[in-house]
């Protein structure tokens, strides 16, 4: 499933039957440098604001909560995502973020929603890093480089995927091709809901990591409407000393913003 190999051929072509619509717009107006990738399931077609940036790789942050949690079904680090993981009592609010909601035991499933970030290294301690480059590796995901003396490694460190990739990896868990178990897809399909109406479900995971002097943060996921399934990776990139207050909420926003433009979404 090496879909990218051709992202450049595809993208050209269909950006210039898109060009009315200006898909740098909506980032400008939110005063934040970022991209946004597309890819059109049925017509087998990618959108990009910045082709250049959409190969371009950094932490995936709480993004890979997507592929984390089928790592963690198979191995069988939780039983199931209704399985209590307990605090383990750190207050290091640096690293987890000034939640204090976040502060006590929880399932995976709950985690996943609330992006608390410490279930999923408490199960990473468990999985060990062996386990996930098996995984990573044998998924395609990123370029593997778990270095860091960490089990964050997704937060901080060398590890990094693009945005092309984080398609990719989307496309296979749709398509249930990744190296899991069909009942782990299912459980995972289910956590990832964020909007469901008549006409369409939207699976998507946020992502914001502070490491190395800048903010990060990632919208992806995928939408299904009828027969036509698009998949897209928002990412915006600042530095931390310059005060956007609208970032993380500029994440979700930009991208509905274009998915209306290209009138996937309603």
């Amino acid at each position: 499933m090496k879909r990218s190999l051709l992202l450049f051929f595809l993208m050209s072509s269909y950006l210039a039957a898109e060009g009315q619509v200006n898909l740098r717009e909506p980032f400008q107006s939110c005063g934040i440098n970022g991209s946004i990738t597309i890819y059109d399931y049925q017509r087998k077609k990618w959108i990009a604001s910045d082709i250049n940036d959409s190969h371009y790789p950094t932490l995936p942050a709480s993004t890979f909560k997507i592929i984390n949690t089928l790592i963690a079904l198979e191995s069988e680090a939780v039983k199931d995502e209704y399985e209590m993981v307990k605090w383990p009592g750190s207050t290091d609010t640096v690293k987890y973020g000034f939640r204090p909601k976040i502060y006590r035991d929880m399932s995976m499933r709950e985690a996943f929603q609330l992006s608390a970030g410490w279930v999923y290294v408490e199960l990473a301690k468990r999985i060990g890093k062996d386990k996930y480059r098996e995984l990573l590796q044998q998924s395609h995901y990123g370029n593997v480089d778990l270095s860091i003396d960490d089990p964050d490694f997704w937060n901080f460190g060398n590890f990094a995927i693009s945005p092309a990739n984080q398609i990719e990896i989307l496309i296979g868990v749709y398509e249930e091709t990744l190296p899991f178990s069909k009942v782990h897809f299912a459980t995972l399909k289910s956590m990832m809901i964020v909007e469901q109406t008549e006409g369409y479900i939207l699976r998507a995971k946020t992502g914001w990591t502070r490491d190395g002097g800048k903010d990060t943060g990632w919208w992806v996921g995928y939408l299904e409407k009828e027969k036509e399934v698009y998949f897209f990776a928002t990412r915006l990139i600042k530095d931390r000393a310059d005060d956007k207050p609208q970032f993380g909420k500029c994440r979700k926003e930009i991208t509905k913003t274009i998915l209306r433009q290209l009138e996937i979404l309603e």
